[in-house]
């Protein structure tokens, strides 16, 4: 399924800054950066727990925020891109 993450990391102190790098890190692993703060990520139901696991144990609940968006195996139909930066199909392999 494709599942968006977007995230918003308080980053006016240094712990702030280094969890925003580990946020990014752990979403490259699953998915494609195609904003800022928003990953595409095709992931079955056990790799989106575990993801929500890892960036949970991440953020600072009272000052960052997360959210998941459950696009489904349908989603296509979904996602219309418009403007800069190429769109990139998330569930077909990259040739570079």
């Amino acid at each position: 399924m494709l599942v968006l993450i977007t995230y918003d990391v308080q980053t006016s102190s240094e712990s702030g800054k280094k969890r925003l790098r580990k946020v990014a890190k752990k979403c490259e692993e699953y998915g494609v950066r195609v904003q800022n703060s928003v990953f595409e990520c095709i992931v079955d139901s056990t790799q989106l727990k575990q993801l929500q696991i890892a960036l949970e144990e991440i953020i600072d609940p009272s000052v960052d925020s997360l959210r998941y968006y459950r696009l489904g195996n349908n989603h296509d139909t979904k996602v219309k891109h418009m403007g800069a930066k190429p769109a990139i199909k998330v569930d077909k392999p990259l040739i570079f």
